[in-house]
């Protein structure tokens, strides 16, 4: 990972901890040598298992008094006895009692105490043998909390910090939901990592946003860095609902008759028309990275069309912008968890991380590439750092062809016009595999075959100049390897794995909690074109991003479109392509019109993030055939189906 002023912090504190443990731990016999790993010595079926309620400070049910969010805690008891005190491994989810965790949807179960059985996942199983606490917080207004959900606001942000002050001596918790017995956590160091998927892992960025000390670090996995930029695209509605809904799937019935007002404000604050609102505003995590001190490793699928691309790359340009200590795995999935997609790699390497964050062991994956990207199914490659260092931002330039809709692209800029009417009934894939044809619901501009790999690696901008011919109008902007590949079949219901019958362990087992899960493999499909980056706008967000306004029919409106990061080689022998349509279906909804955009190519191109800048696509098209390819419609991978209106799990 590269050195920058808070990974020095990093490594600082790494040191601290690491002759903490010494002191606290090692025999003077083994003083010599500090440990490098952690191991299971601890008893999983001795383990205390534990429930306590920790005070928010928050009223948002109006019960008058406090709410209080439940945490279950598993931990070993052996390090207690011996007087040593141990850190925690925490995940703070929606989902414990209504939707379940991972890819058999786990819930929690309860013996008749009322202290946990199960945990979800395998975070305890495998953890808490090694000498760590796993904590699972229900977050307010679900399954045994108090208080109401309010997607990603102060409530849902507070539930988690809370335990994390808790945990350092800093805020107050119960043995139970309205007693008053109030326990400590001395058991604990107050060193906690959080990790989680979906909103669990939204959660970890916006408690990491909010600098909570005692955060040493977190793992969010498809997450969520700003809530605004899940339901829209500059102005373009990517789901047909909106917070409220979401609320209303995870809220338990208790909190569902006490939170009327807070539903009101979800519905209230989040108006179809895209607009930005305050409530936006306090659900965007990125404009707090400065004040984030903990390490971050990052993973997300790349084609992940639930929690969409754009969310990871944003937040990881701001967290580099401040320095701020991290790793990133890229898949080939949609919205998978990377247990399901490279299970043993993924538990080694979280094993280590939360070793070398949380028990300041220097096994050296602070000095080891920063990403991991998987370029073919099962295949991945390591970048030293991400991007690369030598990635230019690099301007292409859309032309004019021989024929209407489908021209080329490349570094000289072109001129004339190109139009197109918005189809709802077609998708990105159906433009794709008509690329070559002139067709009327889109404009494709393609370079020559490459002659040599050209690698994107980022976010890319498309700037439009557009005249529509009605009030309203979307667009969507897409970037397309044309050329036959073998890829994980996102667009299938399982985002690209096969669950199989077969199960693999991961930790120790109890009668009520097993650490075996169900084994999968990748789930692929042979294609002809691969669709690797996307966005869309509302053009009517032409002069603010905050506000859409109504079009003047006959007017041109210059517009930038942000493309969702990814990291993608276009191979030798393929075509790069940028399309530009309108409604993309089952991506964004249609406008209320079905205009009729015409495109200025003058004043329409590309800042694409090219490994190697302008120079490597001189290269790559150098000597290029003059006359494209045969091509032939996609094979497998059919339009994406219909967006999930919740983070699934």
């Amino acid at each position: 990972m590269s050195t920058s002023p808070r990974s020095t912090t990093w490594r600082t504190r790494a040191a601290v901890a690491v002759a903490t443990l010494m002191a606290a731990l090692l025999t003077p016999a083994a003083a010599h040598a500090a440990p490098e790993e952690s191991t299971p010595v601890y008893s999983y079926a001795d383990a205390i298992r534990e429930a306590v309620w920790v005070d928010t400070g928050l009223d948002d049910d109006g019960d008058g008094r406090p709410d209080r969010v439940a945490v279950d805690i598993v931990r070993p008891s052996e390090p207690a006895q011996q007087g040593q005190r141990i850190p925690v491994i925490m995940d703070a989810s929606p989902y414990y009692s209504c939707c379940g965790r991972g890819n058999e949807s786990q819930l929690k179960t309860y013996d008749a105490a009322g202290d946990v059985v199960q945990m979800p996942l395998f975070y305890d199983n495998y953890f808490v043998p090694r000498g760590y606490a796993f904590v699972g917080v229900d977050l307010a207004g679900t399954n045994r909390s108090d208080g109401c959900v309010d997607v990603g606001g102060r409530s849902d942000i507070q539930s988690a910090k809370a335990v994390i002050d808790w945990l350092n001596g800093r805020a107050r918790a119960y043995t139970t939901r309205t007693g008053t017995s109030t326990v400590q956590a001395d058991w604990t160091n107050g060193a906690t990592g959080m990790i989680g998927k979906s909103w669990d892992g939204t959660i970890a960025n916006g408690v990491a946003a909010t600098g909570v000390e005692g955060l040493k670090t977190i793992v969010p996995i498809s997450a969520i860095s700003s809530w605004y930029d899940y339901y829209f695209a500059q102005g373009a509605p990517l789901y047909d609902s909106g917070p409220d809904r979401l609320s209303d799937a995870v809220e338990s019935s208790g909190a569902r008759a006490k939170c009327a007002a807070v539903q009101r404000k979800l519905v209230d604050g989040a108006p179809r028309t895209g607009d930005r609102t305050p409530l936006w505003t306090e659900r965007d995590y990125v404009k707090d990275a400065a004040k984030v001190q903990a390490s971050v490793f990052l993973t997300h699928g790349m084609q992940d069309l639930n929690v969409r691309t754009k969310n990871f790359g944003q937040w990881w340009d701001a967290l580099a912008e401040n320095g701020v200590a991290r790793k990133i795995w890229l898949s080939q999935t949609g919205h998978v968890d990377p247990f399901d997609f490279r299970r043993g790699t993924w538990v080694d390497t979280l094993h280590r991380w939360f070793d070398h964050e949380l028990l300041g062991y220097d096994n050296g994956i602070d000095t080891e590439p920063m990403a991991d990207i998987e370029r073919h199914p099962d295949q991945w490659e390591t970048s030293s750092t991400w991007p690369p260092s030598d990635t230019r931002t690099t301007t292409l330039h859309p032309a004019r062809g021989d024929r209407p809709g489908v021209g080329t692209l490349g570094l000289t800029p072109g001129t004339g016009t190109e139009s197109f009417t918005d189809d709802p009934r077609l998708s990105e894939t159906d433009w794709a595999a008509r690329i070559d044809t002139s067709t009327p619901a889109k404009a494709g501009f393609v370079t020559a075959p490459l002659t040599r790999d050209l690698r994107l690696s980022g976010s890319s901008q498309v700037t439009v100049t557009a005249t529509p011919t009605t009030r309203t109008a979307h667009l969507s902007t897409v970037l397309v390897d044309l050329g036959p590949d073998t890829v994980r079949n996102y667009a299938d219901s399982a985002e690209g794995i096969s669950t199989l019958t077969n199960r693999t362990c991961w930790g120790e087992s109890t009668a009520g909690d097993s650490a075996c899960y169900l084994a999968t493999r990748a789930k692929t499909t042979g294609v002809t074109a691969t669709v690797f980056s996307r966005g869309w706008a509302d053009l009517g967000t032409y002069a603010s991003p905050d506000k859409g306004v109504p079009l003047t029919p006959g007017t041109a409106y210059t517009l930038t479109v942000d493309l969702a990061a990814t990291d993608h080689v276009v191979p030798a022998g393929h075509r790069l392509a940028l399309i530009i349509a309108g409604t993309d279906k089952n991506l964004i909804d249609p406008p209320a019109d079905t205009p009729t955009l015409t495109l200025d190519l003058a004043r329409t191109s590309a800042d694409l993030p090219l490994v190697g800048g302008a120079p490597a696509l001189t290269r790559a098209t150098t000597g290029s055939a003059a006359t494209a390819p045969s091509f032939t419609p996609l094979d497998s991978v059919s339009a994406p189906g219909p967006a999930p209106r919740i983070p699934r799990g």
